[in-house]
């Protein structure tokens, strides 16, 4: 039997069909390079790079480049909330295309101009997707794969269940990357058993020794379980996926009614986004660095019922290896019986 991880594989230059998904603000470049010299692939978010992680991009990725040779990739959200965000963007991925990354994840907005800038020099561009209608948009846009974000994942999730959604898109004729619900080997063959091309992972990287995340951070996701996993408004207006601690229960999950009108209106929807995003990020930024002394907004998704403790990254990246080798040798038995 043929994975579909193989094209995945063909097409990155990778060991492992396996992302470091891009984490604001927990992307450290360490966490990146550590990923990728293991044989998955880590991404570049580059406003941790820059505003949490103090290294202007080209600086970061040279710095990486002392710690890895194998590739790397990038994270572009394309989102139109302001043509200066939007300018910075695409400086930002002149300089990783100069530096040689040929993977980028796009996210939110239309990743067209990304795609003919990435392809131009034999790159590949996958995006992310929450639902069938947003994947077609992609695919229109002319993406070479999708990362299909489901109901477990962290941070902004989706709505879908995992295999509900690869239903869904299945037919669509493109790699899919599983994102939300895996932190452990047995998710990560489970995941390829049932047609991914790979897994996206974010939760079970924060839980390592390379991540710069607090301690504080890193045992709450240890010791949480899937049930802990809550939804808030109040980080950026929409749900966000957290672990559920005395601070989230005290001031509760739901944004102000008059937040949520506003959200709503045509005339002022964007600048109260911009003033969440603006908020998310001071308030994220804090408390994975300073951890229960400031205030416990910690993402998280389901997968935390697969972590179990912290380790070096490279551990992490083996043990799915190994299920991926141990997949391949099952089927190869099949074959020859």
């Amino acid at each position: 039997m043929k994975y579909p991880y193989t094209e995945f594989l063909e097409q990155t230059g990778i060991e492992v069909p396996l992302i470091c998904g891009a984490m604001y603000p927990c992307s450290n470049p360490e966490l990146i390079a550590a990923v990728s010299e293991a044989g998955g692939i880590g991404v570049i978010q580059p406003i941790s790079m820059e505003y949490v992680h103090g290294h202007k991009l080209r600086e970061g990725i040279r710095y990486m480049r002392t710690l890895t040779d194998k590739p790397l990739g990038f994270n572009a959200i394309v989102e139109k909330s302001s043509q200066i965000y939007l300018d910075r963007m695409k400086q930002w991925i002149d300089i990783a295309l100069d530096e040689g990354i040929r993977f980028f994840v796009t996210a939110l907005g239309k990743p067209d101009w990304v795609v003919e800038k990435v392809h131009a020099v034999g790159g590949v561009v996958y995006h992310n997707v929450t639902e069938l209608k947003w994947a077609q948009r992609a695919l229109d846009a002319g993406v070479d794969g999708l990362i299909c974000v489901n109901e477990r994942a962290g941070g902004h999730a989706g709505e879908i269940a995992p295999n509900r959604l690869y239903d869904d898109l299945i037919d669509l004729g493109v790699p899919l990357i599983c994102a939300g619900g895996i932190g452990d080997a047995e998710g990560f063959a489970h995941a390829l058993e049932a047609g991914y091309a790979g897994v996206q992972m974010g939760t079970r990287f924060i839980a390592t020794e390379e991540c710069r995340a607090h301690n504080d951070y890193k045992q709450a996701i240890v010791n949480a379980v899937s049930e802990d996993i809550v939804l808030t408004e109040r980080i950026s207006g929409v749900p966000v996926a957290v672990i559920k601690t005395p601070y989230i229960e005290k001031i509760g999950t739901k944004a102000s009614w008059l937040a949520r009108r506003l959200l709503q209106h045509p005339r002022w929807k964007h600048h109260v986004r911009t003033y969440y995003s603006l908020k998310s990020m001071w308030t994220l930024k804090h408390a994975s660095q300073k951890g229960m002394s400031y205030r416990d907004f910690f993402q998280a998704g389901r997968s935390v019922d697969g972590v179990d403790g912290v380790e070096p990254a490279a551990d992490v990246v083996r043990s799915f290896a190994t299920a991926m080798d141990a997949l391949d040798d099952r089927d190869a038995r099949r074959d020859a019986s």
